[in-house]
């Protein structure tokens, strides 16, 4: 059975998405697709069903990262069963995420930042906000590839 990590992030249009078509492309540059499964979700309902935000779509378009088929959603309780991990993209994230998948959930629940040790941020800046893709970007991706390795030891 694959091990499953879910991003999430407030609408699922700009972080959480980036982070999931990172890291699937990491995953798949590994070889290890068939066992790491990746999905995205918002803890708000605005932007359900939509594609990633523009700023987000450009800059992957720019990285030649995929980002094909992926919709926004929201986060629903049983997420807390499906998943082994739920990365949350900010504290408020973290907080929200463990109101809706139940004190009971299986899933560890960790914020993204935290497996970068060295990090001088605690939560990746929203560019929806910021404006600043760049930054988002430059923080999935090490976050993805420090994620990538913490996984691949415990699947070991």
């Amino acid at each position: 059975m694959a091990y499953r990590v879910l991003f999430v992030c407030l609408g699922n249009i700009c972080r959480s998405p980036m982070a999931e078509a990172v890291f699937r492309e990491r995953v798949n540059a590994a070889g290890l697709q068939e066992a790491i499964e990746i999905d995205s979700a918002g803890t708000g309902d605005w932007h359900i069903g939509k594609p990633p935000h523009e700023g987000t779509r450009r800059l992957l378009d720019d990285k030649k990262i995929s980002y094909a088929g992926m919709c926004a959603r929201q986060l629903k309780p049983e997420d807390g069963r499906r998943f082994d991990l739920i990365v949350a993209m900010d504290g408020n994230n973290e907080r929200d995420i463990r109101a809706a998948i139940g004190a009971d959930a299986e899933a560890e629940v960790i914020r993204f930042l935290s497996v970068v040790p060295d990090s001088k941020l605690q939560d990746v800046p929203d560019p929806y906000y910021t404006g600043d893709f760049e930054e988002t970007y430059a923080l999935v991706c090490e976050g993805c590839d420090r994620l990538l390795e913490r996984i691949r030891q415990s699947l070991a």
